[in-house]
């Protein structure tokens, strides 16, 4: 079978306009601060509540797991789009490459 040419398909964002990428940096420090401050809050509520500092940190870790899984959503599936941006750019950017190195693309 032939090989069909794919042409390479630039983002289209809402208005019409090309995309922009989202930035990852800025997610991703969002999101780890985000957990730090849900462990810290959960650690001295426990604390507060009576535990000793070693079992106030060990539950304080585990309870929050979940409870930044969910407050923490918004940011989780932001960091997830700018990642999954961040791939197929370097994946496109990739077969453009190769399809230079072979000499199928004009420059």
């Amino acid at each position: 079978m032939a090989e069909q040419e794919r042409t390479p398909v630039t983002p289209v964002g809402p208005d019409g306009r090309p995309a922009v990428r989202p930035k990852v940096l800025p997610w991703v420090l969002v999101h780890t601060i985000g957990r730090l401050a849900v462990f810290a809050l959960l650690t001295v509520v426990l604390w507060m509540v009576g535990l000793d500092f070693w079992s106030g940190m060990l539950f304080g870790l585990v309870l929050s797991m979940p409870v930044s899984y969910f407050l923490l959503r918004r940011s989780r599936e932001q960091l997830s789009v700018a990642l999954v941006a961040r791939s197929e750019e370097k994946r496109r950017a990739k077969e453009q490459f190769r399809a230079r190195l072979s000499g199928d693309a004009a420059a």
